[in-house]
């Protein structure tokens, strides 16, 4: 059976299943959208978390604030939330008026734009989780080898807080890379047999 709902009985009768390909794609959208929403949730929450964590500790009467700045991977991870959450934005947007319309509103051009912003997103998000997650385990356990402490022995309320937004990031990451397959599911069903007349739809 070809994509596009056309298949061959046993009899060699042509049995059309536009229906459930119409199905099929009602779900692929609800899913991407509630996948976009998530993520723009969830980012949204990790940024706040991260950009807000502070704390400040008395020692040997010097006090001294530990913030997100202090460690740059912190900065780059809040940055990248604030990305996921733009990029979230304009695609949730995008499948909301796609819907209202009932058709699939992007051609393969778009289509490449879209799978290509899902990857880079997902790759920035990845990596800005993977190095705020390596230096949160420095900071919780430390690195007796080359004489780095606890931080999170000093600062507990701080590391919590943090390790609660690298957990929320660490989902965001995870539905990028879901979202990932579901746009190069739709970009390169367009490149089936009668994509074209599929697209024009």
């Amino acid at each position: 059976m070809s994509y596009l709902g056309i298949g061959v009985s046993p009899g060699n009768v042509p049995v059309h299943h536009g229906s459930n390909l119409k199905v099929i794609d009602k779900r692929v959208r609800i899913i991407e959208l509630i996948l976009r929403c998530l993520i723009l949730g969830l980012a949204i929450i990790g940024a706040v978390l991260i950009g807000t964590d502070s704390q400040v500790k008395v020692i040997f009467s010097i006090k001294k604030e530990a913030k997100f700045t202090d460690m740059k991977v912190l900065v780059f991870l809040v940055i990248a939330n604030g990305l996921a959450a733009a990029y979230s934005l304009i695609q949730v947007l995008r499948c909301i008026f796609s819907m209202i319309r009932g058709s699939v509103l992007f051609n393969k051009p778009l289509a490449w734009v879209i799978f290509s912003g899902d990857q880079l997103m997902a790759y920035l998000s990845l990596a800005a989780v993977a190095a705020a997650a390596q230096s949160g385990v420095i900071s919780k356990v430390g690195q007796p080898e080359l004489q780095w402490m606890k931080v999170c022995n000093l600062y507990g309320k701080f590391c919590n807080q943090i390790g609660e937004g690298i957990a929320s990031s660490l989902i965001v990451s995870l539905s990028m890379i879901a979202l990932s397959g579901i746009s190069a599911f739709s970009l390169f069903r367009l490149y089936g047999n009668n994509g074209g007349k599929s697209n024009a739809r």
